[in-house]
């Protein structure tokens, strides 16, 4: 309850909060876009070169590569359990559920840094393959939704020749995606003793960029809300409470079989309780245009996203406690 609390009531998430807050009272507060796409390449590099560093330090094992396995198949099934939810519940359409389903099933980068510095501040400590293990979950889950589309009778939207190449760029070549691979390559291959020179920038000052990115992503979270919020039903809004908490389950059964440590399982836990509102509504808007953004992006970002870094992270931490060895 103490190390919830202490997350709750950091000043990240409290400056999260007050974006949250000041958009819904319709403040005339912004960050402005070209400021705020450099503080996201600032916390990309840092939590990359971090990971890298950690990852020098150990060689990659069998129990390493299990892991990533694991993550990959959380993926791809998840959105799979995702859609069959909101079909039962919501009145969504098959296409606009896909759509919402994959963003499920990948994962929010921003997510995982409130994370890592929430694991940090409660004292465990955490394997650099786990940053490597967030770019390989960013993509799966976009195919469970063409997949999920198509078994439906249904057709995406045809992709073929220049739009087939911009629609692997979005996915594999999106800008969290280089920085954060790039990042953790050059910290893997520098070592602690090269990192160490950059560390006064990358190191001391992360907490406050942090804060700044997040007061930024409340802002962003509280705009979508406002403006998406009709055209969610009361059981798709449920949706993007409760379907986080059934990921992290799954997530957190898988640890206890893989018997990770309690750190590396909480950001397993978070990976896949988090769902992505940057890569995946990119490829949606190239491979299913005619779901709708007001409704996947309202879910991710407006309802699960808040969830996640007040609520989600503490129950995230909990669980891992319970079942690392």
């Amino acid at each position: 309850m103490e190390a919830a609390l202490s997350t709750i009531l950091s000043p990240i998430i409290l400056f999260f909060l007050l974006g949250l807050a000041a958009s819904l009272l319709r403040s005339q507060m912004s960050v402005p876009e070209a400021f705020a796409k450099g503080l996201a390449i600032y916390l990309m590099m840092a939590i990359g070169l971090k990971g890298g560093v950690e990852m020098s330090k150990n060689q990659l094992t069998f129990d390493v590569g299990l892991v990533f396995a694991a993550g990959i198949v959380l993926s791809f099934v998840i959105p799979l359990i995702a859609f069959r939810l909101l079909m039962m519940t919501s009145q969504l359409g098959r296409i606009d559920a896909a759509a919402a389903a994959a963003h499920y099933g990948s994962i929010s980068i921003v997510t995982f840094v409130a994370a890592t510095e929430a694991v940090r501040l409660s004292g465990f400590e955490t394997s650099g393959h786990l940053v490597a293990l967030a770019a390989l979950m960013e993509t799966p889950a976009i195919i469970s939704a063409l997949l999920l589309v198509s078994r439906g009778g249904e057709t995406a939207q045809p992709v073929v020749g220049s739009e087939r190449g911009e629609l692997v760029r979005e996915v594999l070549l999106n800008a969290s995606v280089v920085v954060l691979v790039g990042a953790l390559l050059i910290g893997w291959i520098a070592g602690e003793e090269g990192v160490e020179k950059v560390a006064p920038f990358f190191v001391a000052p992360f907490q406050g960029v942090l804060c700044l990115f997040l007061l930024d992503m409340g802002l962003s979270a509280g705009r979508g809300l406002r403006q998406g919020w009709r055209q969610l039903d009361v059981p798709t809004i449920a949706f993007g409470l409760y379907m986080p908490l059934i990921s992290a389950a799954i997530a957190a059964l898988v640890c206890y079989l893989l018997r990770m440590d309690a750190g590396d399982a909480a950001l397993f836990i978070t990976l896949a309780a988090s769902a992505s509102y940057i890569a995946v509504p990119a490829a949606m808007r190239l491979a299913l245009p005619k779901a709708r953004p007001s409704i996947y992006l309202t879910l991710s970002l407006g309802i699960t996203f808040p969830f996640n870094v007040t609520l989600g992270i503490p129950i995230y931490i909990f669980l891992a406690n319970l079942v690392s060895p």
